[in-house]
């Protein structure tokens, strides 16, 4: 009998990245999809194209002289959880590119460009589509272009259908005219200017809450019969780029403060010089149904909100008070309103809120918080 002299038969099935669960044409696919929407960010120093390795950004072209460069990242928080399982996608791209921004104005800085990070265990196109287009949306109110990103595709590292987010944020502002806070002292005034709800900050409290109180999230909120309560939960977060930097030009504004994690509590003090006290009015403006909601729903003490949530106030200025009425009419005529909420006062560094609405009257001492 004649021997079988061929080799032996490898059996084995090859492997491939999309059988571990990565889709390369997946993403090719997001990537030549979200094209047009990158293009549309658009600005002076950016070209607004995508695929490279890194995107360029020309300070000079965007009218800088001696620029300081001024960086940010931040993500949504569980605000997503609300979003993925309510199939909300469209406006957390706004929220990423707000808690940036946001954060990159209270020091004088003009954002310039944007990039954001979208992790995931399968990518599904139609979500991813939906949260970049909120990005770029949240990039053109910004006038900040988006010249990047990175979409991660991670098999095992998330639930179905979960996914997070991550924004990075660079900004610029002219050297010496950088936001420090060093000239805010007793007798400045504060200004506030109103949140579009409870922003991107608080949702694990209120994910709680929704959960224990079996909030009916899909009918008309309690407070606000004219829209659901999951639609009050998600408005994204105000972006104060626009209104406040021609009035920062002017040199009108001493200090800013990005109302987020923290509270009034926690914000308004990263911002003041040792000796300076912050005295908030709670009656000064009319607390947002949203928030007498959620207090009541949660039997949430004053301190305990005021540390929590931002309490219908977004961002807080201090401006010296011959500058008041000019910066209020300033930002009126950019339609922003701006409310006097409180002043500066001699003290330990921190912020007290006083008011009769939810008997406020809770004080922090930044120093006592933040020394340990």
């Amino acid at each position: 009998m004649a021997s079988d002299t061929s080799p032996p038969t490898n059996e084995k099935t090859p492997y491939t990245y999309s059988q571990a669960g990565v889709s390369i044409d997946a993403g090719n696919a997001l990537v030549k999809a979200i094209g047009p929407l990158v293009k549309a960010t658009r600005r002076p120093g950016a070209d607004g194209e995508i695929g490279g390795f890194g995107g360029f950004f020309d300070p000079k072209a965007a009218g800088y002289k001696d620029p300081l460069l001024v960086a940010g990242n931040d993500g949504v928080g569980t605000k997503l959880k609300l979003a993925i399982d309510h199939d909300r996608h469209d406006g957390v791209g706004i929220d990423l590119v707000a808690m940036c921004v946001n954060d990159l104005i209270v020091q004088g800085a003009e954002p310039l460009f944007f990039l954001d990070y979208f992790a995931t265990g399968k990518l599904d196109n139609g979500v991813a589509e939906s949260v970049v287009a909120g990005i770029a949306e949240g990039c053109k109110i910004a006038h900040c272009a988006l010249i990047g990103g990175e979409t991660a595709e991670m098999p095992g590292m998330y639930a179905p259908g979960d996914y997070d987010l991550a924004g990075f944020c660079v900004g610029a502002v002219e050297r010496g005219e950088q936001l420090t806070g060093e000239k805010v002292a007793a007798g400045h005034m504060l200004l506030g200017l109103t949140s579009s709800g409870v922003h991107s900050n608080g949702f694990s409290l209120v994910r709680r809450l929704a959960h224990d109180m079996n909030w009916k999230l899909d009918e008309p909120a309690p407070f606000d019969t004219s829209r659901s309560l999951i639609d009050a939960l998600m408005e994204p977060t105000r972006i104060y780029v626009r209104t406040l930097l021609p009035v920062i030009r002017t040199g009108q504004i001493d200090a800013l403060a990005h109302i987020t994690g923290g509270g009034l509590l926690e914000n308004i003090p990263r911002v003041l010089p040792e000796g300076t006290h912050a005295v908030i009015d709670a009656d000064a403006w009319e607390q947002p149904g949203l928030m007498g909601f959620l207090q009541e729903q949660g039997a949430i003490e004053p301190g305990e909100m005021a540390r929590t949530f931002n309490c219908g106030i977004g961002m807080v200025l201090a401006v010296q008070p011959q500058y008041a009425e000019d910066v209020i009419a300033a930002l009126a005529e950019a339609g922003e309103r701006a409310v006097p909420i409180g002043q500066i006062e001699e003290g330990n560094r921190g912020c007290t809120v006083r008011g009769s609405a939810g008997c406020w009257n809770v004080s922090q001492s930044w120093e006592a918080r933040h020394d340990a």
